[in-house]
């Protein structure tokens, strides 16, 4: 079972352990990720990728069977316990296959790859990933979730193993022949596809596409499964800035507060589960993920901004506090994630009884708890595989507090009252169950989103605490996951640092430099931010196309250096790319970044044109640079009323295409350096000043906060 694996082995026991790992473990038990750790007591001879494993395959004459996951994947939980625990399976791999692991979240370039065989040759994807590949890497076959034996029309590996080692044996010419297309295709399909420059018609229609899949009864996109994507709600919010258009705004506000109401919030602990596997946000697959919460704390913060919404406001410190309790590290990093099983069974650590409710809370408090958060006797949620119900309930609410309160008579504040004292108690005894596995390394890209969320809401809901974790998350990134040239480095774990970054881990950090900035105004993370985007430039971009390699150039040489632009769970590092180099344009006034930015948007425009809602963050590039933009300089000193209201000013309005600089005397000289073109903008008479411009041309200077605030609604009114 997955919860009873052995107790990896003590530093000074890994040491005496031979090259292969001995009898009791397999080569994984000398790596750092959780997710190979997990599979190092598997009787299957797991190797980690890299060249010993190819050359044992060439040794050996064997395919290799690459099997890629990561550590709270539900169904790699699975496929383990009936595959790679078994000894009959484990022992039909090894004398057929080399076999290699690969965690996903630290190898996404070769992820990529293999995602994308997968899905050209079976037009659908997912994890585990199952890949068999010969001596060059090149695929001949894949797969994602294999059991023991086949069922409902699905091989199992007891069927698989034999038939693909009689073709290595008896067809391999057609075996390879067949691989070289494969890359062939896939080279063709993961490139740039330039086009001319696009404008407001394609914004416009990435608004029209996401409206046609929006669901008006229970808000997100599609039926089922569905996904949180919160980088939809921040085009959409965008939009709904540019154009007026009532309808974006209803749409992102509607959705956030129904998935805060739904299942897939954790109304106990808080923090938001991976996904629904249904349509009204109930069933989630329940492992929580690091960038889910950063990401929707980001379209929460901006939806309050937006409409004012309180309720939006307090979800975003709820994903907010869960973070820092849970996931953030000692160090100042954050975790990666929280699996979704525990004692082997999914979701057991979030669900309720009425009985445990009321054992827990007393008879009339668990009654009224249950009724309000909807916790039966019968249990409300269907098991997918059976279509039972489980006599487990999952904490949810159908409206809102406020509603609930009018229907049952009671006062809308008494009933908060009473609910957060239920939470705090059955918090308390959950803690005392079986904790589902902590992801407990530590990713850049993820942790640059979490900076930015941090940093942003910290500006927005006024939190100090949130800018310093943010503060504390950047220096960490910065002087724990940098080698001896200043390069970012992928993962920390443990107090070790390795694997070399990809796009995604630049693009990010640089994006939460750059909110980190706003937030507090300390020229170190412009600075930092501007060489991260300069190395970018140098080592990622494609001087072709335009567009930036997943990457680098002096990386491991896979078999194709991908180019990607689609969002998945996380936005496309070239998107993020696009929107960092045309926000430090203006924040810095070099316009080569700003060109820079726009090539990247023409280098996929072709792809775009058509269906741009499958671009959202580079949506909101385009929105940026489409204009008009505000930069606002205010010149004054950090802690005086005068300044900090000026400040606030800004920070309470919804400016998605605004940058804002603070010029203290301070740090004037190194400010000027990064931002020449504040150099004469100073305090009048004594008193904080704002400086506020579209487009680099100037109003005449800004002497209150209530002048500063006719401005921003009229530039706002202009847009």
């Amino acid at each position: 079972m997955t919860d009873a694996r052995p107790e990896p082995p003590s530093p000074r026991e890994l040491a005496e352990l031979p090259a292969d790992g001995g009898d009791r473990w397999n080569r994984l038990v000398f790596e750092s990720s959780p997710y190979l750790l997990q599979h190092a007591a598997n009787p299957v001879n797991w190797r980690p990728w890299g060249e010993q494993a190819f050359a044992a395959a060439r040794a050996e004459d064997k395919p290799v069977f690459l099997s890629i996951g990561y550590a709270t994947c539900h169904w790699c939980h699975v496929m383990e316990r009936e595959s790679f625990e078994d000894a009959e399976v484990a022992e039909a791999l090894n004398r057929s296959f080399v076999c290699v692991k690969v965690d996903k979240e630290e190898r996404p370039d070769i992820d990529d790859i293999y995602m994308t065989a997968c899905q050209a040759l079976t037009g659908h994807g997912g994890w585990p990933l199952t890949v068999l590949l010969d001596h060059d890497k090149r695929p001949f076959f894949t797969g994602t979730y294999f059991p023991k034996h086949g069922r409902h029309g699905r091989p199992g590996m007891m069927e698989l193993i034999p038939r693909v080692a009689q073709a290595w044996a008896t067809r391999r010419p057609e075996l390879l022949e067949s691989a070289g297309k494969i890359v062939e295709h896939i080279q063709k399909m993961s490139g740039a596809s330039p086009g001319q420059d696009l404008d407001e018609k394609t914004l416009d229609r990435a608004f029209e596409q996401l409206a046609n899949r929006y669901d008006e009864v229970h808000g997100g996109f599609g039926e089922r499964p569905k996904f949180p994507t919160p980088h939809n709600f921040l085009f959409l919010l965008r939009h709904w800035r540019r154009t007026g258009d009532e309808q974006a705004l209803e749409m992102s506000r509607h959705s956030l507060r129904s998935m805060r109401l739904g299942g897939l919030f954790d109304h106990i602990g808080f923090g938001f589960h991976r996904y629904s596997t249904d349509a009204h946000w109930l069933l989630p697959h329940f492992e929580k993920m690091l960038y889910d919460q950063a990401l929707l704390a980001m379209a929460f913060v901006e939806a309050h901004l937006a409409s004012g919404d309180v309720g939006l406001a307090e979800a975003a410190s709820e994903i907010f506090s869960y973070t820092l309790r849970d996931l953030k590290a000692p160090e100042g990093g954050f975790y990666c994630a929280e699996d979704a099983d525990s004692e082997g069974v999914e979701g057991k650590f979030y669900v309720w009884t009425p009985r445990q409710a009321r054992e827990i809370l007393g008879e009339e408090e668990g009654s009224l708890f249950c009724r309000v958060f909807q916790v039966v006797e019968e249990g409300n949620f269907r098991e997918e595989a059976t279509g039972h119900t489980t006599g487990d309930s999952i904490p949810h609410l159908v409206r809102p507090l406020a509603e609930t309160a009018a229907e049952l008579g009671m006062d809308a504040n008494d009933l908060r009252a009473r609910a957060d004292n239920w939470r705090q108690k059955l918090f308390e005894a959950r803690e005392r169950r079986v904790r589902p596995l902590k992801d407990d390394k530590v990713l850049t890209d993820w942790n640059g989103l979490m900076i930015a969320a941090l940093a942003k809401g910290g500006r927005a809901l006024a939190k100090r605490e949130y800018v310093e974790a943010a503060g504390a998350a950047a220096d960490f990134i910065l002087s724990e996951l940098r080698d001896e040239h200043g390069r970012l480095l992928k993962r920390w774990r443990n107090g070790k640092a390795g694997l070399a970054a990809h796009l995604d881990d630049y693009a990010f950090t640089i994006w939460g430099l750059v909110e980190l900035y706003q937030a507090d105004f300390n020229p170190r993370w412009l600075a930092e931010a501007l060489a991260l985007a300069e190395w970018t430039l140098d080592h990622f971009h494609d001087a072709q196309s335009g567009a930036f390699f997943l990457t680098a150039d002096e990386g491991e040489q896979l078999i194709m250096r991908s180019l990607n632009i689609y969002d998945g769970a996380t936005p496309s590092g070239n998107s993020a790319m696009a929107l960092n180099l045309a926000r430090l344009a203006r924040l810095t006034g070099q316009t080569r970044l700003e060109e820079a930015a726009r090539a990247v948007i023409r280098a996929f425009a072709g792809q775009i044109e058509s269906h741009p809602s499958a671009s959202s963050l580079l949506m909101c590039a385009l929105d940026f640079l489409t204009g008009p933009t505000i930069e606002i300089v205010i010149a004054g000193e950090r802690g005086t009323p005068d300044t900090e209201a000026m400040i606030a000013t800004v920070n309470r309005s919804f400016l998605p295409n605004a940058v804002s600089i603070l010029r203290q005397d301070a740090h004037q000289a190194d400010l000027a350096k990064l931002a020449p073109y504040t150099a004469n903008q100073s305090a009048l008479g004594g008193r904080a000043t704002a400086y506020f411009c579209r487009n680099f041309t100037c109003d005449a200077p800004i002497r209150s906060p209530e002048s500063l605030r006719k401005a921003i609604d009229g530039a706002v009114k202009r847009a």
